[in-house]
């Protein structure tokens, strides 16, 4: 979700309060007792889809006694990467569902939440690099399908034109769907080669035919058209096509193009804008199981739910549970980590089979001078697109001691002193999220700006405006305060924003990224991985300006996808997990351009650690030929649900052949990720991995290794010595800990180099005593 949804979001509770009450207000008798509930069947039982639909029929027959009912009552049948359906149930009949043998189990529907000319550049991807570099070698992607699941697509688009490329992939099955205000005929092409909606499940969350509401139509649209924006946004930075001359009102200025430009796409809308806004459980169920049918190579998701997590093959747990599937069939599956950060615990898509993203920023700042009338000139940041405003005055809302002090949340539409001045205001415990709403209230009573004092962060959404307003560090805060108390006439000029690249802009992780340990699995590590998330600039529905800028994971996601599709170009039979792999034990642990550590932002900045980025910020370059890999199939999938206590029945229908757990429950941290975490270390444990050679067939490999503090790690071997006949090698690590006490986690990394290649993972470990002992 990006930063500007949530706030929508915020906005809309109210209208959904009413919505939600309206019944009864209406003095109308609301059905509460059915509700779509998703039946998961497990694999497929059929190669023939038709013959998996009359079995899906024949049980609710069976429940609801006739065909007629179940016709009425099936809204969708899942039958291509898993067998189920989704239907209108009440709570006996979907608890008779949940009692039959087929089924594994019934859940009911809910909702999900949403979570560039630049960013390429920066992350060595630029067109103009020379040949070897990975945008080349896997010529920008072509061939390759992204399938995005998101709020639909604008298909005028320049960022979704067609030229140069090829025809359509005779492998692919999917097709564009027609709808409200969408012709087929002319909205795809060969770039955007599948466009589908799918509306029942959010439908019946909101308990009408929304094609039927007034109220619906005015802010959707019944078909794969997007109206909110961010399908679009997403979708142009993950494959957008090459649109020059792009900028946000001159800010940002150059080509927008996706990490994989002549990648093909195929859109699934599942997420709408109407009241609170969503993306509904079984219709995410249904978008992916068209997907895995349709042929995409990749899946990307900037999408997640509410905190609490549910297990990963909990049913509840949609994208999890579906995602699994397509892991399966080998489609990689990259999500968004959530906008919770910068709190522990709060990343979200934490199931090992799928490629969690984190929001990094870029080596780009938006610099705006402030002039004070004594000529004193700092620099703030905004993306400010109006004109200079002159020398005019400037204010602060002052308080006495006895009153509350008066934040920038405190600002309300009776201060009408604020008119024709500039008002200073400082943030302090306050919300960013809540900056428009501050500006909108100075704007109310007619000030003629906004300064805002904060705890600075690269997020800028907030500022994005032709009215001037500006984000200042705390201690330039102060410095304007003090000029405003002691001036007898304190006067401010403001600037337009500028647009600077390069030094001495340095990485940092974005406030807003959502950050580990995991709280599902302990021992899985997430996020995996950081992308640009941070005032990425990309496509939008036509309005004044075809670009603008957003923030989020939602953006990051789509740029690792992008570059996942190049590297699936390079390196086609590589697997879901190899390719995780070598994205993650080639990222860099530090700025990509200085080397300086990469700062995480948040109250206060930190230097940032695996929770915060997993391996590293993304670098594509690195992946395309990593030396090693941390492989895995369904028998390292079956491990971690063995090790997660699944019993052997629920893991054979989930991946539909027989699998039988150990006697003794086996270790999840022998899962073989290419990250190492230890939620809970007492004592001396060894711990097994498995490394497949994918560089040169000689190669000898020497174990570098940077041990948490306190912590005393052993390899074994310390050398791995690939040819002809050895390609995977088994190492164990055994760990132990020197602290009394416990601790908080420990941070290090274990590096395997052939002088050339450098696969590095990381290594979290916190010392754990119980303090109660029964």
């Amino acid at each position: 979700m990006s930063i500007s949804h949530f706030l929508q979001y915020k906005l809309a509770f109210a209208a959904l309060l009413l919505f939600l009450n309206l019944p009864e207000l209406l003095g109308i008798q609301a059905n509460a007792e059915s509700k779509v509930h998703i039946v998961y069947m497990g694999r497929r039982q059929h190669d023939d889809v038709e013959l998996a639909t009359s079995a899906h029929h024949q049980i609710l027959t069976s429940v609801l006694g006739s065909q007629e009912a179940a016709r009425d009552s099936i809204i969708y049948s899942y039958k291509h990467g898993f067998s189920g359906f989704a239907a209108t149930l009440t709570k006996p009949q979907a608890k008779r569902i949940a009692e039959l043998p087929d089924v594994v189990h019934v859940v009911p529907n809910h909702l999900y939440k949403l979570h560039t000319t630049r960013s390429w550049d920066y992350l060595d991807l630029s067109t103009s690099s020379p040949p070897t570099n990975l945008l080349h070698q896997a010529n920008m992607g072509d061939g390759v399908i992204i399938g995005v699941l998101d709020t639909g697509i604008w298909p005028e688009s320049e960022a979704f034109n067609d030229k140069g490329l090829g025809p359509i992939p005779s492998r692919w099955k999917g097709h564009c769907q027609s709808g409200t205000k969408y012709d087929p005929a002319k909205a795809c092409n060969r770039k955007l080669i599948g466009a589908k909606y799918f509306l029942k499940g959010f439908e019946t969350e909101l308990g009408r035919p929304a094609i039927k509401d007034p109220n619906f139509l005015n802010y959707e649209l019944a078909s794969p058209r997007d109206r909110d924006g961010h399908g679009t946004h997403t979708s142009s930075t993950a494959g957008g096509s090459f649109a020059p001359n792009a900028s946000y009102y001159g800010l940002a200025y150059g080509t927008v193009r996706g990490g994989a430009p002549k990648a093909r796409i195929a859109m699934y809308k599942v997420c709408w804008k109407w009241l609170q806004g969503g993306c509904a459980f079984s219709d995410i169920m249904m978008a992916i199981d068209e997907a895995i049918h349709d042929g995409v190579d990749i899946l990307s998701l900037s999408i997640g739910s509410e905190i609490p997590h549910y297990a990963d093959v909990d049913m509840r747990n949609g994208i999890a549970l579906a995602s699994f599937h397509a892991v399966l069939k080998g489609i990689t599956v990259v999500c968004s980590g959530g906008n919770e950060g910068p709190y522990p615990q709060t990343v979200e898509n934490t199931s090992p089979w799928i490629l969690t993203v984190a929001a990094s920023s870029i080596d780009r700042s938006f610099p705006t001078l402030i002039t004070l009338g004594n000529n004193w000139t700092f620099a703030g940041q905004s993306l400010y697109t109006g004109k200079e405003t002159g020398f005019i005055s400037i204010a602060h809302p002052e308080s006495s001691d006895l009153e509350d002090k008066r934040f920038c949340d405190n600002l309300n539409t009776n201060d009408t002193w604020a008119a024709g001045k500039v008002v200073l205001c400082f943030l302090g415990k306050g919300d960013e999220l809540d900056l428009p709403s501050t500006r909108q209230v100075v704007q109310y009573v007619g000030g003629l700006g906004l300064i805002v004092a904060k705890n600075p962060t690269r997020t800028l959404y907030y500022f994005a405006s032709d009215f001037p307003s500006i984000g200042v560090s705390i201690d330039v805060g102060a410095q304007l305060l003090d000029y405003i108390r002691y001036s007898r006439k304190p006067q401010v000029k403001l600037s337009p924003t500028q647009t600077h690249v390069g030094k001495p802009v340095s990485t940092h992780i974005a406030s807003f990224s959502s950050r580990g340990p995991n709280s599902v699995a302990p021992a899985i590590l997430k996020p995996d991985i950081a992308a640009p998330g941070v005032d990425i600039l990309a496509a939008i529905p036509a309005s004044e300006t075809s670009y603008e800028f957003e923030s989020g994971t939602s953006m990051a996601a789509p740029h690792v996808s992008g570059i996942v599709a190049l590297l699936k170009s390079l390196h086609p039979h590589w697997s879901p997990a190899a390719i995780k792999s070598a994205l993650v034990t080639t990222a860099w642990p530090t700025d990509p351009h200085s080397g300086e550590a990469i700062v995480a932002e948040g109250n206060p900045n930190k230097i940032a650690d695996p929770f915060d980025f997993g391996g590293g910020v993304v670098n594509a370059n690195g992946a395309k030929d990593p030396g090693l890999v941390y492989d895995m199939g369904t028998f390292d999938y079956i491990l971690y649900l063995c090790s997660m206590g699944y019993n052997n029945s629920a893991i054979s229908v989930l991946i539909d052949q027989a699998a039988s757990c150990p006697i003794k429950r086996p270790s999840i941290l022998d899962v073989n990720l290419p990250s190492l975490t230890v939620p809970s270390l007492r004592r001396t444990v060894t711990i097994r991995r498995t490394v497949t050679n994918v560089g040169p067939v000689n190669s000898k490999y020497k174990a570098i290794i940077e041990p948490p503090q306190g912590i005393t790690i052993k390899v074994k071997p310390e050398t791995l010595i690939f040819n002809s006949k050895t390609k995977k090698i088994s190492f164990t690590l055994t760990i132990s800990t020197t602290h009394k006490y416990t601790t908080d986690y420990y941070f290090g990394s274990l590096i395997w180099t052939d002088g050339v290649h450098g696969a590095r993972i990381p290594i979290s470990v916190r010392t754990e005593f119980p303090e109660l002992v029964g």
